[in-house]
């Protein structure tokens, strides 16, 4: 018996995504014998996958509160200390590399964490197939690969299209945190951002944000700031 073939919306949707231009390199990291451990113990209570839908938060964390999601926590240190410092609060944490998804489950177990809710996907498809519209408080975008090369500028992750797809999934006054240590990429987002029309600056047209309280100062940040190198926060509105 043949097999139904794909609909049409389905052969579009494989088509955009084999065109579509990824903004991160999946590399294979050797995960440690904790970090296994860790996801072998913990993913099932703080993992989701692209098959559980469009999420209703409530449902997923016990309760209603302001939801945060974090694209690219890298090793999670920031987003754990971020959720245990602001327990009123709901965190998403997305990202590719699966030691940093065993390093932030380490971290939820040993600082007893029940507010964090991890992928281990790519970012644009958990947006587009999990996260609601118009259903979050803010989006955090930290130090993402810069693509530093000129020839790779379209690589960024941060694209007119993808200032789009963020403001179609923030509540009106909800924010767009971005924070890049590489100036000309600052100054790639500022550019997008201006433009974006359903954005406005937090602070005056074509300015940095001061590094908020929220945001945790990291190791590499202190010695970057030693070093006389700058950091550039950016954070945006949805207007």
């Amino acid at each position: 018996m043949n097999q139904p073939s794909d609909t049409p919306t389905q052969e579009l949707h494989q088509e955009s995504e084999k065109r579509r231009i990824k903004s991160f390199v999946l590399r294979q990291g050797r995960l440690s014998a904790s970090q296994q451990r860790a996801i072998d113990e913990n993913w099932p209570k703080y993992g989701l996958t692209i098959e559980h839908g469009r999420l209703n938060f409530a449902e997923v964390f016990g309760r209603e509160a302001p939801t945060i999601v974090e694209i690219g926590f890298g090793m999670g240190k920031s987003l754990a200390e971020m959720a245990e410092a602001n327990p009123q609060q709901n965190y998403i944490g997305i990202e590719v590399h699966r030691p940093g998804v065993g390093a932030l489950l380490k971290l939820i177990e040993e600082k007893g964490l029940t507010n964090i809710r991890i992928f281990n996907h790519d970012a644009i498809e958990v947006l587009e197939q999990c996260i609601p519209k118009n259903s979050l408080d803010g989006v955090y975008l930290f130090f993402p690969d810069p693509w530093h090369k000129k020839r790779h500028h379209k690589r960024r992750i941060v694209q007119p299209a993808f200032a789009k797809t963020i403001a179609s999934h923030l509540k009106p006054g909800g924010h767009f945190h971005m924070a890049t240590d590489w100036e000309n990429y600052a100054e790639h987002m500022m550019e997008v951002m201006s433009a974006a029309p359903d954005f406005r600056n937090t602070q005056a047209q074509g300015e940095y944000t001061p590094r908020p309280d929220y945001r945790p100062l990291t190791k590499f940040e202190q010695r970057g700031q030693r070093l006389g190198h700058g950091v550039w926060d950016l954070i945006f509105e949805k207007i």
